[in-house]
């Protein structure tokens, strides 16, 4: 499998990166380039544990579909998304958060095998790493600006006074 790591420093608590990071809605702004739409799962607020969610999206000009699944969570340093359907042959999806002082370190591990054998190998090496690379640093950096500017509250607030936690 092929591994991208891209870490993004966020001027940010680790708690209001961490729930931005499994906000659909978040996702879907950050990902406007590919024209990203939810067609099935969750459709909008923050993910959970077992959620699961159905992207479609245009990658190369072509409209794809991808489902993925939260396996892992342990808020608010970590959490794991696996495809369950999709254009690859294995994707996962590992998100770390760590607080460093005022700032979160937000480190994105990407792994993903693309089909057929080896000319998915020789895909994955020439084309997918350094787009999919460019794709996860676009969304970061989007994910930053909503954090340090406040924005986040936009995106965030319903979800916690559902839930009755407060961000500080």
């Amino acid at each position: 499998m092929s591994v991208i790591e891209v870490c993004t420093y966020i001027n940010a608590p680790q708690h209001i990166c961490f729930q931005l990071a499994l906000s659909v809605d978040l996702h879907t702004i950050s990902t406007q380039q590919t024209q990203e739409q939810i067609v099935g799962g969750i459709c909008s607020g923050v993910l959970q544990l077992g959620d699961s969610v159905t992207f479609r999206a245009r990658h190369f000009g072509i409209w794809q579909k991808l489902t993925s699944k939260i396996t892992e969570l342990n808020a608010p340093s970590y959490f794991c998304d696996v495809m369950q359907q999709g254009a690859f042959k294995q994707m996962r999806h590992e998100h770390h958060y760590a607080a460093k002082g005022a700032q979160t370190l937000m480190r994105d591990v990407f792994a993903f095998e693309s089909p057929l054998g080896w000319l998915g190998k020789l895909v994955d090496r020439i084309v997918l790493k350094r787009y999919l690379r460019h794709f996860l640093k676009e969304r970061g950096q989007v994910a930053k600006q909503y954090a340090e500017s406040g924005r986040w509250r936009g995106v965030l607030i319903s979800d916690w006074r559902d839930t009755g936690d407060e961000f500080n």
